[in-house]
């Protein structure tokens, strides 16, 4: 005999409430005594129901989903380490919460914003997280007009109301990165700088010119790069190649480090007796590599979490008038390692 799923009315009965009552306990309402709200609940547990999730979210008006933008593309999301702990951290915070997780991947190249746009504005989710965007994206104008909650994991190009962000001080991390290798003795520190068009990657390379300036050194030995290993040995061939000596780079971004320093290798150049070399993550790729690397801490787990609870906040209370944006900026720690 086919066992039939206990109905409301019938939680109701068991709790002792009527039915309206017990309707606003599972929607989470408030002004419900206490005393009922555990009544209800222990006959929910008792009997075992489990609430018609389409029929709640006609009440409640929300979808118990968040959806996780990242405009890369699937080939980058499957390789790069950084935005598989954003993935991960997102998805464990949304789990705690009771949300469930779609993941938004707008093509780099192939496709606008146009589609994530009409996504959003369709009531599929009840928020938004962004991670790894670009200046042409403009992903902060689409998620403004969406009129749904939205954070960003990194700094957005333009501040837009009601788009927040969390971020680890990218230009503070360039800067202590740097200082390690003027402290370290290095005379001539050359970058390699994540792309142009992200601002991790402008943040870092500011973060480099403002510890070579204040030490009174060149800062003019720069290449762009794009955070993966090809990008670092195209970056660092392309260094090597224009001739001029350097004994310190910083490099922004671990797997772009290990890119440089195997074309370092090739050339018959020894880090750190020839050329020092400090990276930026921390995700693994240093403590792997040969020598070990020296590199900043990029906490992507606590930036994940922290996104992921403020934008469950504001889904639930919203904001608050007169409070401030919610903007955190975590400060970067120094990992030693045998490359500088």
């Amino acid at each position: 005999m086919e066992h039939r799923a206990p109905t409301l009315e019938e939680v109701a009965i068991a709790a002792g409430v009527s039915r309206s009552t017990a309707s606003r306990v599972i929607n989470g309402a408030a002004r419900v005594a206490p005393e009922t709200q555990q009544a209800v609940e222990y006959a929910i547990e008792r009997l075992g129901y489990v609430p018609n999730q389409a029929a709640r979210s006609l009440v409640t008006r929300r979808t118990e989903s968040i959806a996780l933008v990242i405009p890369e593309d699937d080939d980058r999301l499957l390789s790069d380490p950084f935005l598989g702990q954003v993935v991960s951290g997102v998805n464990a915070a949304a789990g705690r919460a009771g949300n469930q997780l779609v993941l938004l991947i707008n093509q780099r190249n192939l496709e606008k914003s146009d589609r994530i746009a009409r996504y959003l504005r369709g009531g599929h989710v009840d928020g938004t997280i962004v991670v790894s965007h670009h200046r042409d994206d403009e992903l902060e104008k689409v998620l403004s007009q969406s009129g749904i909650p939205a954070h960003f994991i990194g700094r957005p190009f333009n501040h837009v109301p009601g788009v927040r962000f969390v971020d680890v001080d990218n230009v503070r991390g360039g800067e202590i990165a740097t200082q390690h290798l003027i402290d370290r003795g290095a005379k001539r520190i050359a970058t390699i700088t994540g792309p142009e068009d992200m601002t991790s990657g402008t943040d870092r390379r500011k973060g480099w010119e403002d510890a070579l300036r204040r030490a009174g050194m060149l800062a003019d030995l720069h290449v762009a790069g794009d955070f993966t290993i090809p990008g670092g040995m195209r970056a660092a061939t392309e260094l090597l190649d224009r001739g001029e000596r350097f004994d310190g780079l910083f490099v922004a971004s671990d797997q772009m480090a290990v890119g440089a320093m195997q074309v370092f290798s090739q050339r018959g150049l020894v880090v750190p007796d020839d050329i020092m070399v400090v990276g930026f993550d921390n995700l693994g790729f240093a403590e792997s590599a040969v020598p070990t690397l020296a590199t900043v801490q990029n906490p992507v787990r606590e930036m994940a979490d922290l996104a992921t609870t403020a934008l469950l906040r504001r889904i639930s209370h919203g904001i608050e008038p007169g409070l401030p944006d919610e903007i955190a900026i975590i400060e970067p720690v120094f990992v030693p390692g045998q490359s500088a």
